[in-house]
């Protein structure tokens, strides 16, 4: 009997770790393996386009049409980067009618000057309105703020690569000397401590660093009377290169100048994301995953996950001010089994969230 008895014990405990670790593989097993796949590899720049992109974006100096940028941006800003020693540059994609969101990301993660001592600036990028009013409002606000730059372009989807194209000249023209751009959008949480330490613990002058939440066998829009069409002349292959998704990507200084020359043989109405990573494959650079970015996910809130991640999309005004509120810019006590339990709790329910979203639509259908 109590042989049995053990033996039915050890049989519990045995279906109790099965489904642990059943539980432990579902919630970050996609995360384990995007990591080992999605790792780069050392480049090997054997073609000719590759390297002609490579050494001209090596030689690229902005520095002397300063004077003449005004045609492009009625906001310049040119001493927004007057900082040598300027760590991490944050450009965040905004409409000219979003001032609420704005002054939300001002309010929290963006009024951060510093990281571990090294110096980081956030500036707003914008597009044109076709509202006169609005973009007077848009004049006083960067008046006021000292934090926009606006480029001649329409504030509208079609818009998105070449709105990319006009924030990588503007950096490299006024500046150079950011060794790392992030660029984000307006409704994005960024974790700047946390990515700050990242880039901190890579070596010195890192190159060809296109680091985000990477989307890997996309497949390119072959319909013609879409927006975001693209030729098979232009690109060929069935599945896009590897690129990393529109919420937040990291580049280095020299990844900023060679998708910006490649950027001239890619002229199609792109989504932002797949656009980027068009160009820096041209440059022959490949993007690094890492699971702490979001991706398209809005992340369900924990303090101590949200500590851990570099971002989540998807914040509205009040939530940034909320969650802000919370976090802080102290540590917040997460050891390590905390911010295991805070991974675990906002994963969870980030994914009971999206099939609770599915059921809705399911009924409503």
């Amino acid at each position: 009997m109590q042989f049995s008895l053990c033996r039915l014990r050890t049989h519990q405990w045995c279906f109790l770790l099965f489904n642990v670790l059943l539980f432990h593989a579902l919630l970050f097993g996609a995360d384990f393996v995007e990591e080992y796949i999605l790792q780069p590899t050392p480049g090997v720049y054997t073609d000719g386009t590759v390297l002609d992109v490579r050494e001209r974006a090596r030689k690229l100096d902005l520095s002397g049409t300063r004077g003449n940028e005004s045609q492009y941006y009625p906001i310049t800003n040119p001493n927004a980067c007057l900082n040598s020693d300027l760590f991490l540059l944050t450009i965040v994609f905004s409409s000219p009618s979003n001032h609420t969101q704005r002054n939300a990301v001002r309010a929290t993660w963006a009024n951060q000057t510093r990281v571990q001592s090294f110096a980081v600036r956030t500036l707003f990028f914008l597009g044109l309105s076709p509202s006169t009013a609005t973009q007077e409002t848009v004049m006083t606000e960067s008046g006021r703020y000292g934090d926009m730059v606006q480029g001649y372009v329409n504030d509208s989807p079609h818009g998105q690569a070449e709105r990319e194209v006009l924030a990588l000249r503007w950096v490299v023209a006024f500046c150079p000397v950011a060794r790392f751009v992030l660029i984000t959008e307006d409704s994005v949480f960024v974790n700047l401590p946390a990515l700050g330490g990242y880039l901190l613990g890579l070596r010195r002058h890192p190159e060809d660093l296109y680091l985000g939440r990477v989307m890997h066998k996309d497949t390119p829009d072959r319909d013609p009377s879409s927006p975001s069409y693209l030729a098979p002349a232009l690109y060929p292959d069935r599945y896009l290169p590897d690129y990393c998704a529109r919420t937040a990507s990291v580049l280095s200084q020299d990844v900023v100048r060679k998708v910006y020359v490649a950027s001239a043989g890619v002229r199609a109405a792109l989504p932002a994301d797949v656009f980027v990573g068009l160009c820096a494959w041209k440059a022959g650079v490949v993007p690094t995953h890492s699971a702490r970015f979001s991706g398209e996910k809005h992340i369900h809130y924990n303090d101590c996950c949200y500590r851990y991640l570099f971002n989540t999309p998807g914040m509205g005004s009040e939530e940034l001010g909320t969650v802000w509120a919370d976090l802080g810019q102290e540590d917040g006590g997460c050891s390590l089994l905390k911010t295991y339990y805070g991974l675990v709790a906002c994963k969870a329910l980030t994914y009971l969230d999206k099939l609770s979203f599915f059921n809705s639509k399911g009924q409503e259908d």
